[in-house]
């Protein structure tokens, strides 16, 4: 078992950036592949950007409507997941969720979120 808590969000302008942090405890973060998702109100939960379970592990995947924007890291030693928003647009105003694979060793395209954390806003105004 594994328990994320999502921090960082807040309100921000268009075109300002946030940097979202998720912090993994119960269970080691390495070597499970992460990713970030979100939920803007009346849609559906969306996938945002994966990484996988080490640095070797393949290139991080982005939705088409972050790539260049944002940026997904992690630190496997301090079991902390990152998402770098740069440039942010109103309609990146969500609220997002990290998650985290329960099957080791896959890479960012193979993740299959089963963790998620509670959920952190962001809301971006124009």
């Amino acid at each position: 078992q594994v328990h994320l808590v999502e921090s960082g969000g807040g309100l921000v302008q268009a075109g300002g950036s946030l940097r979202l942090s998720c912090e993994a405890s119960g269970r080691t973060a390495s070597p499970y592949a992460m990713g970030w998702f979100r939920q803007a109100p009346g849609k559906e939960r969306e996938f945002v950007a994966a990484i996988g379970w080490n640095w070797n592990a393949g290139t991080p995947h982005y939705a088409n409507s972050v790539k260049g924007r944002f940026t997904i890291s992690r630190d496997n030693v301090e079991n902390m997941l990152y998402l770098r928003m740069t440039m942010l647009k109103p309609e990146d105003t969500a609220v997002y969720y990290c998650a985290a694979d329960k099957e080791a060793y896959r890479t960012a395209s193979e993740l299959v979120p089963v963790y998620w954390g509670q959920g952190t806003q962001v809301t971006v105004s124009s």
